[in-house]
């Protein structure tokens, strides 16, 4: 039984073939209070935290979450018109000629129920001038927070 923090490939693997195993093993559910359960539970928690650190996924794009819950709810652009301010604009907006703005993305969260993560996260373009952001990271808490939040990722 692996009961430590997976730190290789190899342990990562071991943990995945034996969650298989547990699961694939009875033709009944697995009781969480009995060893086995506890055990799947503890090997889940191994593999999720293992995959956080070694294999991030990327931010969405904001236009593909959108088209994405679009295909969910069986919508056509016409349809999200009044969110962007008209036909005209969401094609503007699906085509990168406009950026979403702030009231679009507060309307596609509040009424197509998007995540506001979805929206914002994928704008890697908007950077801070080096003097602004050596500026701002002067400060501690900024700096701390942003050496917290973003380990693995390079900061602009």
């Amino acid at each position: 039984m692996i009961n430590r923090i997976l730190k290789t490939k190899e342990e990562y693997q071991d943990a995945v073939v034996r969650i298989y195993y547990l699961i694939n093993a009875s033709e009944s559910a697995i009781e969480p209070d009995c060893p086995e359960g506890e055990e799947l539970e503890l090997l889940s928690l191994l593999v999720e935290k293992y995959e956080q650190e070694h294999h991030r996924m990327e931010d969405p794009d904001p236009i593909e979450a959108i088209k994405f819950r679009m295909e969910q709810m069986n919508l056509k652009q016409v349809d999200i018109a009044p969110i962007f301010g008209g036909k005209t604009r969401v094609s503007e907006v699906f085509h990168g000629k406009r950026d979403l703005s702030l009231k679009m993305i507060i309307l596609l969260h509040r009424y197509l129920g998007i995540p506001l993560e979805s929206l914002v996260n994928g704008n890697r373009d908007l950077i801070l001038e080096s003097e602004k952001r050596e500026q701002l990271l002067h400060n501690p808490t900024i700096r701390n927070y942003m050496q917290r939040s973003v380990t693995s990722r390079r900061i602009h």
